[in-house]
């Protein structure tokens, strides 16, 4: 009875491999194993740069990933609105935020809701960006700071006051109302640009006192002082560039 199982071919019956790659003439061949330090020759004889951080400031690059900051409308009004996407994106379960309601007295970010609570916490933080991705209304990007040292771990747990922008010419702190006649789509599509006479109004009907109603850059500062782990890390990298021999 014959073995019903096929018979493997020998080494000769099977198909040789033919290489597509054509050969190299010898001077090639000769120098190919040279080839490869090609960059780090051409390195060893270029004047090698030296940075001189903290004496001096760092280059970063133009697009590079550093610490977040929530931004404004031209009007003052916060973008953002508590979604919550960027603690969705999150990969590493950095960002807590809660949301609130607007209402006709404290109106914070155009449309129905405003970020209340917004947190970061840097120890986990990796600095990828994808929050600022998810980010719906562009309300947080990153900035080219990377100096985000501290003594305690409560201090590199960064609250609203200390990633908000602070106010521009032109803005007034919130609360105050939306400009007149227009919805968030307007404030989307960078229509507005500017407090308007009717928002000062309010203001000053509703806060006399307000530092920023002056529009001064001194009075804006006063209207959203900068928060207090912001102010300490701030603090802190001062004190370390002098110890480092800052110019």
């Amino acid at each position: 009875m014959t073995d019903p199982r096929p018979v493997p071919p020998t080494p000769d019956q099977m198909p040789q491999y033919v290489s597509q790659i054509p050969r190299r003439n010898p001077v090639a061949a000769f120098f190919a194993p040279v080839a490869g330090f090609g960059v780090s020759l051409a390195n060893m004889f270029k004047p090698m740069v030296t940075e001189q951080y903290p004496r001096e400031p760092a280059n970063v690059k133009p697009r590079f990933h550093g610490r977040h900051q929530l931004n404004r409308y031209p009007d003052g009004l916060e973008k953002c609105i508590g979604c919550e996407l960027c603690a969705w994106a999150c990969p590493a379960d950095a960002i807590y935020v809660e949301a609130d309601d607007n209402t006709p007295d404290e109106q914070y970010s155009p449309g129905e809701r405003y970020g209340r609570v917004y947190q970061i916490n840097y120890l986990r933080c990796i600095l990828c960006g994808m929050c600022t991705e998810a980010c719906p209304t562009r309300a947080l990007t990153m900035t080219n700071d990377f100096e985000l040292a501290g003594p305690t771990r409560a201090g590199l747990i960064w609250e609203k006051p200390d990633l908000l922008v602070g106010l521009s010419p032109g803005m007034l702190a919130p609360p105050h109302p939306m400009v007149a006649g227009t919805k968030d789509t307007e404030y989307y599509r960078g229509e507005v640009t500017e407090a308007t006479d009717a928002q000062r109004d309010w203001v000053r009907a509703n806060r006399p006192d307000d530092p920023s109603l002056d529009g001064t850059r001194s009075g804006l500062a006063k209207a959203v002082p900068v928060g207090a782990t912001r102010a300490a890390q701030i603090k802190i990298t001062a004190g370390a560039r002098r110890e480092g021999g800052a110019r």
